[in-house]
């Protein structure tokens, strides 16, 4: 009998979003944006509204209390001659404070507040498509994991956002859009899924074919290939599971490319911290310790659905980090792909041994830059908080990755490589050493391990989203409870930008 392909045990899903130039013949919700104004609401001019009915519309959301404040949402029945049951107000702040970051909350804060509606028509692509379509996406996103029961007739919602579908402009927008919110997507569904069902085997299965849907070119290293090949941090790791490690590329090769980028991302998919035991209190968390892959696979997928004039590699170690009789030990000195040796002084330092494989493996295809990115620190919370990431690497090249993490609501932050920890990882019995064993820097200190690893004249960021991959809290904006997906726009807003550049 021929293997079953593994797919991933549950799916999160996600209103479907078209574009259209005509509302359909009658929809549950009109969804309309609202400013807020010095003495009262502004409501925006809109197409789907002639005269009359703007003005019923406008009097019926201020008789109840709307004034437009950001992320208030008001119902009221529709006007005559508008073609649906309601009229949903989302509130969208003072017009000159408005920006894309202020519409994707919205229409997130808005969608999820419609989830049991079955159509939905809405003219915020009129104030910013493009973030409108992210937020609609993202916010919808419900993930129900394996449960014994599920809902038998869920409402599958379709959002027909207005706007005109001929213009080519408009349509690219839209379609960036789409399918950038469906990587992220992918993103969290992946770190969603329980380590008992994604491991390192079932982890690359799985890529393989998502690899191959996309028109990828895809190699998979199996635990014999990397121990031949000298992988040493990445077996290292894996060597104390029963599930051995993996290492997989995934390359997208337009016919025609502006740069050759390299994007590695951590792939540990469950951390118990190894022979240094992590304390049990929400080690359940641990799961998540692959974000940085995760978000990986959905910027090369989004970078080949996109046609991006890019060549793009994604290298991904995956490995699960266990304590057992065969598990590295503090004091052992391991031997990196490329021959740098690496005295281990805490196995729960584990991310940055399979990083340094991945990388060094990566430079050796000779990329003008290196993109990485991993849930590294506990150090990067308590430096910069649960959703600000922190960016290290190449001067240039990471305020820009920074900047543009901003810019798109992924916050992120540049951070210096220190002097002293040049000193610091000096090892007496190896070229480096995985940790300094304090409490000082110690988000700073990886990313000084990270960079012995990365080729001569290679522009590089390494991002550590050990908060932003994963929200603890209720879902807040387009932001969901557990897995987030981050930094996947980053990275293929990155891309994109490094697409245009020639």
């Amino acid at each position: 009998m021929a293997k079953t392909t593994f797919d991933l045990p549950a799916r999160g899903t996600v209103s479907e979003v078209v574009l259209t130039k005509k509302s359909p013949k009658q929809a549950d919700v009109l969804l309309i944006g609202l400013f807020s104004g010095e003495d009262s609401a502004e409501l925006p001019a809109n197409e789907a509204f002639d005269d009359a009915s703007a003005r019923a519309a406008y009097e019926a959301l201020t008789a109840v209390g709307a004034t437009g404040k950001a992320n208030e949402v008001t119902r009221i029945p529709a006007p005559d001659k508008v073609k649906a049951d309601q009229v949903v107000a989302v509130g969208l702040g003072d017009p000159e404070d408005f920006d894309d970051e202020t519409m994707r909350r919205a229409a997130a804060t808005a969608i999820r507040a419609l989830s049991g509606e079955e159509t939905v028509v809405t003219t915020l692509g009129e104030q910013a498509l493009g973030a409108a379509v992210e937020g609609l996406i993202l916010g919808s996103y419900s993930y129900s994991g394996l449960r014994s029961e599920e809902d038998e007739d869920p409402t599958r919602q379709t959002v027909h956002v207005l706007a005109d579908a001929r213009d080519k402009e408009i349509k690219e927008e839209f379609t960036v859009a789409q399918i950038t919110a469906e990587s992220v997507v992918l993103a969290r569904d992946l770190v969603n899924t329980p380590s008992s069902h994604l491991y390192p085997e079932s982890y690359a299965e799985l890529l393989s074919a998502e690899g191959t849907k996309n028109g990828l070119k895809v190699e998979v290293l199996d635990e014999k290939e990397l121990e031949k090949q000298g992988f040493g941090g990445l077996v290292s790791v894996g060597g104390g599971s029963s599930r051995p490690p993996r290492l997989v590329r995934l390359t997208w090769s337009p016919r025609r490319s502006a740069s050759k980028v390299a994007l590695v991302g951590k792939g540990v998919t469950f951390d118990t911290g190894g022979i240094s035991l992590k304390p049990p209190a929400k080690m359940e968390n641990m799961i998540s310790d692959m974000g940085g892959s995760a978000a990986m696979v959905g910027a090369v997928i989004a970078a080949a659905r996109l046609s991006l004039p890019v060549e793009v590699t994604a290298t991904l170690p995956l490995a699960e980090n266990m304590p057992s009789g065969t598990a590295t030990r503090p004091g052992d000195v391991i031997t990196h792909y490329g021959g740098l040796t690496s005295e281990i002084l805490n196995t729960d330092a584990e991310g940055r041994l399979v990083l340094a494989d991945a990388i060094a493996r990566a430079s050796e295809d000779d990329p003008e830059y290196l993109i990485e990115t991993s849930t590294l620190t506990g150090a990067q919370l308590v430096a910069l908080g649960a959703r600000t990431a922190a960016v290290m690497g190449s001067d240039e090249f990471r305020d820009r990755v920074a900047e543009t993490g901003r810019a798109v609501g992924e916050n992120a932050w540049a951070m210096p490589l220190l002097e002293e920890h040049e000193e610091e990882i000096k090892s007496p019995v190896a070229d480096i050493r995985n940790t300094h064993n304090s409490r000082n820097g110690g988000m700073l200190f990886a990313g000084t391990y990270l960079s012995k690893f990365v080729g001569e004249d290679i522009e590089w960021a390494h991002i550590d989203i050990a908060g932003p991959s994963w929200n603890d809290g209720g879902a807040k904006g387009y932001t969901p409870k557990r897995a987030t997906g981050s930094p996947v726009r980053t990275v293929v807003a990155v891309l994109r930008e490094l697409a245009d550049k020639k």
